[in-house]
């Protein structure tokens, strides 16, 4: 099988993300405009690759105050840094359709090397005649790492926000030729 180009169809994809909050619950958000693609051949995983862009102020966690503090120069900095991108530097098989993807991740002027849990959901003809297939990504990034060290001490002790952020990609990609014919 060739290296086959998927674009990802972002009405039926998703990222999302959760970082701990208080000490005791997790604050839960995602990203609306986000775009990318996916190469793939899963009978040579080391050819395939994935490239994602995602508009930095398109964040959303269902509280606007919030939203625009993450905005700020004190997380995103999404004036200075429109763009959080992924692109993938290498892709290995680890089971049954799944694979490990690293990549370089580059958010606030920072690049650093990620590693991905992928799942991939398997393809099908849709009903309007385009193939699609589905991937499920999950990873975990740290925010100091990309110079988002804000927080502050709970009267306890402990951190407002934790460090790790959780995040995951469900992806729903149509084939790029039959894409550019609908």
């Amino acid at each position: 099988m060739a290296l086959e180009v998927w674009r990802i169809d972002p009405a039926h994809s998703g990222i999302h993300f959760a970082i701990r909050y208080l000490g005791v619950s997790k604050i839960h958000g995602r990203f609306t405009k986000w775009a990318g693609i996916v190469q793939f051949d899963p009978a040579s995983p080391a050819s395939s690759q994935v490239e994602i862009q995602i508009d930095a102020a398109s964040i959303d966690t269902n509280e606007p105050k919030r939203d625009r503090h993450l905005q700020s120069p004190d997380f995103l900095d999404v004036t200075r840094y429109p763009e959080i991108a992924f692109k993938s530097t290498r892709v290995e098989a680890t089971g049954r359709d799944r694979y490990r993807v690293t990549g370089d991740l580059s958010m606030r002027g920072v690049t650093q090397s990620v590693t991905l849990e992928v799942e991939h959901g398997g393809s099908v003809k849709d009903p309007w005649g385009n193939n699609r297939s589905g991937f499920s990504l999950n990873g975990v990034i740290d925010r100091r790492d990309f110079g988002m060290t804000f927080n502050a001490l709970l009267e306890g002790g402990g951190p407002l926000l934790g460090d790790q952020v959780e995040f995951s990609i469900d992806l729903e990609a149509v084939k790029a030729m039959e894409a550019a014919a609908s």
